[in-house]
């Protein structure tokens, strides 16, 4: 593959030495041969979601549209988030908020990992919402790190064989996705 896919890495976690940074760390030493990564750090800066501030055209805030036109230039998402309280992060919830509208998720490919104590809860509720909005994921580019602090170190390394595996099969996934190559996805969720 000549050209790389470009990849924007969000990190639900607000800690600069989160567990989940040092996935997106390992995520992209593991696939430098494939994926272009650009870490999203402008998580915490953009504004409370508002719709009445997204009523027309260019109309949202500098950050959103920032946020979204990174969007719109990545060829893939990945997202590597704790669990807080069992739920999605607020931050991270509120980032997606502002994409709604403006269908920056739409056909995207996307790679979900929850990586905490446990992360089961907040994966389900934050896959509802991707898939929701029409996020292209499939079986294969998510995975759950439960215990997350024992099978990645600081310097971004897995040190766990099970969750380096998985990994590995997520970033040839996404890979698929993001290519065309893989078009299986998984369905909306039932509303009722």
């Amino acid at each position: 593959m000549t050209n790389k896919i470009k990849v924007l890495a969000i990190c639900g976690s607000t800690r600069q030495s989160s567990s989940n940074h040092n996935i997106i760390k390992a995520f992209t030493a593991l696939s430098n041969d494939i994926f272009d990564v650009q870490l999203y750090e402008e998580l915490t800066h953009l504004p409370h979601f508002n719709p009445d501030e997204d009523m027309a055209p260019d109309s949202a805030p500098a950050p959103v549209q920032d946020f979204r036109r990174q969007l719109e230039q990545a060829d893939a998402v990945l997202i590597s988030t704790p669990e807080y309280a069992i739920g999605v992060p607020g931050t991270l919830k509120n980032a997606i908020d502002w994409t709604v509208s403006s269908m920056h998720f739409s056909k995207k490919p996307v790679a979900l990992i929850t990586a905490g104590t446990s992360g089961h809860k907040a994966h389900q509720s934050l896959l509802g919402t991707l898939l929701i909005i029409e996020s292209r994921i499939s079986d294969d580019t998510q995975v759950v790190v439960s215990s997350v602090r024992t099978k990645v170190n600081d310097q971004g390394v897995i040190t766990d064989e099970v969750t380096l595996a998985a990994i590995r099969k997520l970033i040839q996934s996404l890979a698929g996705l993001a290519d065309g190559s893989v078009t299986a996805c998984l369905p909306p969720p039932s509303l009722f």
